[in-house]
């Protein structure tokens, strides 16, 4: 086994998701307005000839509103219901949450569409897809919980602050320019 680093983007695991249960329907992504603005899903989407209508719709508010605490409270269903009810996202089949702070209002996602609309969990996917991975290299950490070291493309105090909440204890970020 060499000793080589094993960099996973979080796109691909979510398109391949996507070819497998979704192929053919119209499918809503909301992000960051950095990730809609970069257009890699629907790049993506067109490389792998995937037959997906793909709808993208930045939410740039909802990022901030989770790294500033306010995911516990009525902001975030005035938000949610605000960016769900675009037309971009009339008639999907399916919601991509294409930030990884999306899981922590994944309940009022799925309150909005009322069971209508599958709400996809890109960070389970990737999860999933990453040990798989790690499994077939043989790197898979069975020993006792180690620590944990997470590269963000966006390091800002705030996302510190909201990622301890969300690990219910100190993380270790680092800055990784995955854009430039």
């Amino acid at each position: 086994m060499g000793s080589y680093p094993i960099v996973k983007n979080v796109i691909d695991p979510v398109l391949r998701h996507l070819a497998s249960h979704h192929n053919g329907t119209r499918v809503g992504l909301i992000g960051t307005r950095r990730t809609i603005s970069s257009n890699i899903y629907k790049k993506r989407v067109d490389e792998l000839n995937l037959h997906i209508d793909l709808q993208s719709l930045a939410t740039p508010l909802l990022a901030p509103m989770i790294e500033e605490g306010f995911y516990n409270n009525t902001i975030k269903t005035v938000l949610v219901n605000e960016y769900l009810s675009s037309e971009k996202l009339k008639g999907i089949h399916s919601l991509i949450l294409g930030c990884t702070h999306y899981p922590l209002i994944k309940k009022e996602i799925d309150t909005f569409y009322q069971g209508k609309v599958q709400v996809i969990d890109s960070s389970q996917i990737v999860a999933h897809a990453l040990k798989k991975l790690l499994t077939k290299h043989g790197l898979l950490n069975t020993e006792p919980r180690p620590v944990d070291k997470f590269f963000v493309s966006d390091f800002t105090r705030s996302f510190v602050e909201s990622t301890n909440i969300f690990f219910r204890q100190e993380v270790q970020l680092e800055y990784y320019p995955i854009w430039e």
